[in-house]
């Protein structure tokens, strides 16, 4: 890719970004530039107008007549007046700045997840837990720099060149143009310059600290495998790999921001050095008197503070691009809402599945072969064959979880119970409220009762407050799975999905939430992935599955039905 095309992506990338961060909260982030400006503006006034008072007052003093008639009262109180301004406006910027930065961080985070909630979302969780994480926390924090330490201090920065300028040009209008010049060429300049040079090194603090947090979860998390493999030294060399690429990464930006603080220093040298000079032809010349010669100088003295603090902006500039870059794609409109589950067709259908093959990425062997079928409204089906025939892969399909490389499954509003229970470290309300977040406590009440578990929940002394440990700690599977169950009777939907429901339950308990599934589902349409006699029973239809294919279709009354029924595996 040529070097105009990759700086084209990059914007273009930004702009994806910019969009929603800056829609988000633009009246208060327009509100925390012009504070930041306004803050910068009144420090260099009062310092200026302090020197000019001081000057003035001191040279007034020199002559009886002067000094009864020099005016301190207009200069004091516009001194106070600064001075207070200024700290209302620092703390206002504070306010403003930080909160509507907090505000748009936390509804790009929603984008970015409401972007993830698609096809393909579930399972690259699992691949790449670590990775998905990153991204949603410390990519969006690194936009943080991207308003806080970088525009805000670029728009004060220059309101001070511009307020400098005007300054120094009322006594020169040469001088004034000169110095706005110059503070924006060098200001700006040396930020644009430390950003390059810290590029580098700050992806690499970035790719070295994500590095550093999967490894070290890795160890604790996976300490007893580790162990067992022998691998636990292993494990720990190659976090303190990481950790030394990490300190490598920070000792190179470390020493760029010494380089940058040094420019900035010697930037602010020669720039009070040449305003000197110039105010002294000024004052030689009978232009200017000694008051405002002390305010050029202590106006341009203050001048480049500002854009020293741009420093530490520059120096995330990197990172915060590597963020832009990795969250750009996730930024569009599209993202904005998840993919909706297509209806189907004709009313009396629930499914309609016509030549659907699914392969996972980056495998061209498919785990679904041009499988074709098609449900009734109200109907019960069991998908049935051994382990790895694509039953689950089947349900993820029409779930809308895995998109099809080929084929269109058109079905009915569904929800997915999945062999594993996913329960949250949370409490026992919002456990539930994932699939009703408006539901009140009777109708949670109302689905426990019908899950078997409501004289259990009622039982802890904090009811529905119970808080759960990470995947459900606190319950046994038993009252995880009829959780799920109650999760389930919460989601108004008119077609369930179900992946062996009742597997690793013992037979009692299994039976009696199979019955409770039955009972509850009403005229909805059941699909059921099972190798289990007690679930399959539940049907009224075998679907028979083999190696990613559909291999046949049976109906209760046949014999084959019967003896297919026969075949699977008993309580």
């Amino acid at each position: 890719m040529s070097k105009p095309s990759h700086i084209g992506t990059n914007w273009r990338d930004l702009r994806r970004v910019l969009r929603p961060f800056l829609a988000t909260q633009p009246r208060w982030l327009l509100l925390g530039c012009l504070l930041a400006a306004i803050t910068v503006l009144a420090g260099m006034a009062l310092l200026g107008l302090s020197g000019w008072f001081i000057t003035a007052t001191a040279l007034a003093g020199l002559h009886a007549a002067t000094a009864f008639t020099f005016d301190v009262f207009m200069p004091s109180a516009g001194i106070r007046l600064l001075a207070l301004g200024r700290t209302a406006s620092r703390y206002g910027e504070r306010l403003v700045t930080h909160d509507a930065t907090f505000a748009v961080l936390a509804e790009l985070r929603v984008r970015l997840f409401r972007g993830w909630a698609r096809a393909e979302a579930a399972r690259q969780l699992l691949m790449r837990p670590a990775r998905l994480l990153f991204r949603l926390t410390a990519d969006i924090d690194a936009l943080e720099s991207l308003y806080l330490r970088l525009l805000v201090p670029a728009a004060a920065a220059l309101g001070g060149a511009l307020l400098a300028g005007t300054v120094l040009g009322f006594m020169h209008v040469a001088m004034g143009l000169a110095l706005t010049l110059w503070l924006v060429i060098a200001g700006w300049g040396i930020a644009f310059l430390v950003a390059r040079r810290a590029r580098r090194p700050a992806v690499r603090r970035a790719h070295g600290v994500e590095t550093l947090r999967a490894r070290a979860v890795d160890l604790v998390a996976g300490q007893t495998d580790l162990v067992m493999a022998g691998r636990i030294d292993a494990q720990r060399e190659a976090l303190i790999a990481a950790d030394a690429q990490l300190a490598k990464a920070d000792f190179a930006l470390n020493k760029l921001e010494a380089a940058a603080g040094f420019a900035y220093g010697g930037a602010g040298t020669l720039t009070l050095v040449g305003v000197l000079l110039a105010v002294g032809l000024l004052v030689n010349e009978g232009v200017i008197g000694a008051p405002a010669a002390a305010l050029a100088l202590l106006v341009a003295l203050t001048a480049t503070e500002p854009f020293a603090a741009l420093r530490r902006g520059a120096l995330d500039a990197g990172r915060t691009w590597l963020a832009v870059r990795r969250l750009a794609p996730r930024m569009t409109s599209s993202a904005d809402e998840p993919a909706a589950t297509a209806k189907a067709p004709d009313s009396r259908l629930a499914l309609q599945l016509e030549e659907v093959t699914v392969a996972h990425d980056g495998s061209s062997i498919p785990v679904l072969t041009e499988a074709s079928l098609a449900l009734q409204a109200g109907e019960r089906v069991a998908l049935i064959g051994a382990s790895g025939a694509g039953k689950s892969t089947l349900l993820a399909a029409i779930a809308g979880e895995i998109a099809p490389r080929s084929g269109s499954v058109l079905a009915q509003p569904a929800c997915l119970l999945t062999q594993r229970t996913e329960l949250f470290q949370d409490s026992l309300r919002d456990n539930l409220r994932l699939a009703a977040p408006e539901a009140t406590d009777e109708r949670l009440h109302a689905v426990l009762q019908a899950a078997g578990l409501e004289e259990e929940v009622r039982a802890l002394s904090t009811g529905l407050d119970t808080r759960l440990g990470e995947g459900g700690l606190g319950l046994s599977g038993g009252q995880s799975r009829r959780l799920a169950l109650a999760r389930l009777l919460l989601r108004d939907v008119p077609f369930w999905l179900l992946d062996e429901p009742t597997e690793a339950l013992d037979a009692a308990t299994a039976h009696d939430v199979l019955d409770r599934l039955a009972r509850h589902a009403g005229a909805r349409t059941l699909l059921i992935a099972t190798h289990l006699r007690r679930e399959a029973a539940l049907a009224d239809r075998l679907v028979c599955m083999n190696q990613g294919r559909i291999v046949a279709d049976l109906r209760r009354g046949s014999e084959s039905f019967d003896a297919a029924l026969r075949s699977l595996r008993p309580d």
